[in-house]
């Protein structure tokens, strides 16, 4: 049978003339034979894709000049859910699991080895085929974040698998032609707007080409050594298969591995590659593209793009590769067009760790600041385990409340990301936690939902990091990084204290450890030493309690006596009002 390359499906025609055919590309060099080339050698290269017009030109400096500031609904989101699913979920092996389970010896790749077979016979495409999300039910689990307090939701649109979970226009390998035959985002949105919960998109997509080069080796040992694995296949050899008609440069993109070490350290070395331009622009085009179409298709409140970078395809860490515009250019089009079907921007474009720009949002991955951070929008995000699932992760509230404190202090937003399993359901103890999510939030969310930073984000001991004995203390934190029993177990003490300031004028003082019946307590920062209350106190309340505290402030700080039927769990939230 004679067969035709894929291209966009004719009932859902493009805005302009991109087709899914890539540039041809040249033959493959031996591996690690080049180093990139310096990106501070080369232009940046103006795209020419097409943008919604509007206010928002396709500059960095045009959108900062343009956006109105961040929107009314921000403050009050606050605390959400970061849904980090999809197919890689199916390898039981964390993050990055479709990259890992080609690098010979590896946890993921023998786990592949052992649950799917091997990678030269049954690669990533074939987990894509076989991943059905049996148990998925986004409308149960959209309650169950609801119940536990999130007030946002932030879907991975698509991984650096390059695998569009969404009936995507511009790329054939996506969730409602391969494996759920579901249009998983479109269903998550729904279920975000029936709950009230403002709903964004994340894409991942910008470095895939190269991260799949490990798809494109082979066994270095062993029965199959040399035996390619199946980012080699074309298009033509899925005759008869069940990928007949998909293009496996598609998925798997290109051999890069020319580019010294490009296939075996996390983030490529910094620059240009310089003999894959023409490719490097088709491909940037691509990303925005599919940007565009989710943006057009779902209409969110915000979208975020994964990297490591000062912004994407800026030819280093994950910029590496390219310099083009195409940032910018997909954030003017998203501005303007909120701009245009809304009648305002009231979005927000998150990209990730781009620095100094008010317009954008950033996020911060497993790290806290050092102080209030309130001159760009911010989401604090960390994984419960990982990124993706694995069994054996801990699950514990206690986690939850106290990243949420740690980010809602210095003036951030968090995200928690949630992990389901293979099949799309929640084990039963990540169920329990979100329970408990809840019943902490009923109680405290009035100094959380709606607040800012107050004049300082906290107070407590100073200690020294032990593996940096020679920096300066600092206030005890919880440890950063991925969400495990560590962070549940970590000891903070009755004088370690976060501060919110709440829309309803309070100043909330939240005591990171649980204090004893009728313990008394003093919150340094509320003393009058201190001069950051510039009015009388009026009332000091406990927030979930109805019992008349006894209170004092002092020069050295505000002292409250515990209730002897003091019933806090995770953290005790203090609600200090002052006169008017």
């Amino acid at each position: 049978m004679q067969q035709t390359p894929p291209q966009i499906p004719p009932e859902t025609p493009p805005r302009d003339t991109f087709t899914l055919t890539p540039p041809p590309i040249p033959a493959p060099a031996p591996p690690n034979s080049k180093e990139p080339a310096d990106p501070a050698l080369f232009e940046e290269i103006k795209l020419d894709f097409p943008i919604t017009p509007g206010p928002c030109g396709p500059t960095w400096e045009s959108i900062k000049q343009n956006y109105p500031g961040e929107p009314a609904w921000w403050r009050d989101a606050k605390f959400g859910v970061f849904v980090h699913w999809g197919p890689q979920a199916s390898g039981m092996s964390g993050d990055w699991y479709a990259r890992k389970l080609y690098m010979e010896g590896t946890e993921p790749y023998n786990n592949h080895l052992k649950n799917f077979g091997h990678p030269s016979e049954v690669g990533y495409k074939d987990v894509l085929n076989q991943w059905k999300a049996a148990k998925w039910d986004p409308k149960d689990l959209t309650q169950k974040f609801h119940d536990a307090g999130m007030r946002f939701m932030m879907v991975v649109g698509v991984h650096h698998d390059n695998f569009d979970l969404w009936h995507s226009r511009y790329q054939p390998w996506n969730s409602l032609n391969i494996g759920p035959k579901r249009d998983m985002i479109g269903e998550w949105q729904r279920e975000a707007k029936k709950h009230d919960m403002r709903f964004g998109i994340t894409f991942h997509h910008e470095y895939t080409w190269w991260w799949w080069a490990t798809a494109y080796e082979a066994d270095k040992a062993g029965p199959k050594a040399g035996v390619p694995y199946d980012a080699h296949l074309t298009w033509a050899d899925g005759a008869g298969l069940w990928w007949e008609g998909y293009d496996p440069r598609l998925l798997y993109t290109l051999d890069l591995r020319e580019y010294r070490e490009v296939a075996f350290i996390p983030h490529t070395r910094k620059g240009i590659f310089q003999d894959h331009i023409d490719y490097g622009k088709w491909y940037a085009t691509w990303w925005a593209r599919r940007i565009q179409d989710a943006v057009e298709q779902y209409d969110p409140d915000f979208f975020y793009t994964d990297g490591n970078a000062a912004g994407p395809f800026c030819g280093v860490k994950s910029g590496s590769g390219l310099k083009a515009d195409a940032g910018p250019r997909v954030v003017a089009d998203f501005y303007n067009r909120a701009h245009k079907n809304h009648g305002k921007i009231d979005t927000i474009a998150f990209i990730k760790w781009v620095p100094g720009n008010p317009a954008i949002g950033i996020t911060r991955e497993n790290t806290f600041p050092n102080e209030i951070v309130s001159n760009v929008m911010w989401i604090g995000e960390n994984p419960i385990g990982d990124w993706y699932y694995a069994p054996g992760y801990h699950y514990d509230a206690i986690m939850l409340v106290r990243s949420l404190l740690e980010y809602a202090s210095r003036d951030g937003h968090y995200a928690c990301a949630v992990p389901l399993t293979p099949q799309g359901d929640l084990e039963p103890a990540c169920i329990q936690m979100l329970s408990d999510m809840g019943a902490w939030m009923k109680i405290n969310g009035d100094g959380i939902y709606g607040s800012r930073a107050w004049k300082v984000f906290g107070e407590g001991d100073l200690v020294t990091d032990p593996s940096k004995p020679d920096a300066a203390p600092k206030l005890r934190n919880m440890p950063q990084g991925k969400l495990e029993a560590r962070h549940a177990e970590f000891q903070y003490t009755t004088r370690d204290f976060r501060f919110t300031a709440g829309e309803d004028g309070a100043v909330y003082a939240w005591c990171m450890a649980i204090p004893k019946p009728g313990e008394a307590i003093t919150i340094k920062s509320l003393g009058t030493d201190a001069k950051l209350l510039d009015r009388k106190i009026e009332s000091v309340t406990l927030l979930g309690s109805t019992a008349k505290l006894q209170w004092r402030q002092e020069a050295a700080g505000l002292d409250v006596t515990m209730p002897n039927d003091l019933n806090g769990k995770y953290a005790v939230g203090v609600a200090v009002r002052i006169s008017i």
